[in-house]
């Protein structure tokens, strides 16, 4: 139990440390995103695959704004939900980073390859009707101004408060060796380049950006669940490695497994997936499964859509799902 937690622990520090830097670099640049986007339908597609196999949700959330407000068609909403594995993604690179930007490879192919199909014969009326992006300098993040730094560090905000003792508790943590390896290799120096960037972006971002993005969005929303879930899942991987039945019911049931894991991948939900990315982790599924997972989950990414249209939801859930069943079986065909 407490290894897993300690596991855990790491886990979600990680994905911590990504998606801040995600979040940065997101508010950072966010107004370029539509002045670069090309109008060719192939252009479309691919900068959405490229948004999708960006950790987390971020990259759907960008894509489902420019789909609604029609300045990318369909086919690139299909290809950025498969591409996009959501929170799950920044757990699969801190667990097995080479398999994981394998995974991501794959999944760019498979989007790019789906969304020009999705272009070619599957309607969409709408994609010609642009609405426009309506921009308030106002909404922009300066996140780095030397002449507030200090008044904010007088009248530390109780978000700025919490951020900051959590990283210095982990930090501490770590040199102590509570958590993370006893030596120093490159795991331990990489998490401890990673604190001192929270650090960084936590004694320097203004308010809005620290209590907005960083805060309510990546600290409320997303990790406490996403902490709950890891540890679940592993405590869940501990019950099935220490029962032969389980294991063996598994191994001898791939094709079943297939059908529930795409039929999990349908939760527009951050946190359920975890159980096939860590009993891939320990060689107790096959590639093909996490990848089938991987093509119809979509995290948060997509829950936006629901409030703009459920049918367009449907539509690419149903289409999702079918690549996912045919793609994860193509590869358990062929022993992947």
């Amino acid at each position: 139990m407490i290894p897993s937690l300690k596991q855990s622990v790491m886990i979600t520090s990680f994905v911590l440390f990504m998606m801040v830097v995600i979040e940065y670099i997101n508010v950072q640049s966010r107004n370029r995103w539509a002045g670069q986007l090309h109008r060719s339908p192939f252009m479309q597609i691919l900068i959405s695959a490229l948004l999708g196999i960006t950790p987390g949700c971020l990259g759907a959330f960008t894509v489902v704004s420019l789909y609604t407000h029609r300045l990318i068609g369909f086919a690139g909403l299909v290809t950025v939900m498969i591409a996009t594995s959501g929170d799950e993604a920044f757990v699969m690179f801190s667990l097995f980073p080479g398999k994981a930007l394998i995974l991501q490879g794959v999944l760019l192919v498979i989007a790019v390859g789906s969304g020009w199909l999705v272009h070619r014969f599957v309607p969409d009326k709408d994609a010609a009707i642009p609405h426009g992006f309506e921009v308030h300098e106002a909404d922009i993040c300066h996140c780095f101004s030397r002449s507030s730094i200090i008044p904010q560090l007088k009248k530390l905000s109780f978000e700025r408060t919490v951020l900051l003792l959590g990283t210095f508790l982990f930090l501490f943590l770590l040199l102590l060796g509570a958590v993370g390896t006893l030596g120093w290799d490159w795991k331990k120096i990489t998490f401890l380049v990673g604190a001192g960037f929270l650090l960084f972006v936590f004694l320097t971002v203004p308010e809005h950006f620290l209590k907005e993005h960083l805060y309510r969005h990546v600290v409320k929303k997303h990790l406490l669940r996403l902490f709950l879930w890891t540890w679940g899942a592993f405590m869940a991987l501990y019950l099935i490695r220490s029962n032969l039945s389980l294991t063996h019911l598994l191994e001898n049931n791939l094709y079943m497994v297939l059908l529930i894991a795409v039929l999990i991948g349908l939760v527009p939900e951050s946190g359920p997936h975890l159980i096939f990315v860590t009993l891939f982790s320990e060689g107790l599924l096959p590639f093909s499964i996490l990848l089938a997972n991987s093509i119809v989950q979509d995290g948060h990414g997509i829950l936006p859509l629901l409030a703009e249209s459920r049918k367009d939801f449907l539509k690419v859930k149903a289409i999702n799902m079918g690549i996912g069943l045919i793609t994860g079986g193509a590869f358990l065909l062929a022993g992947w």
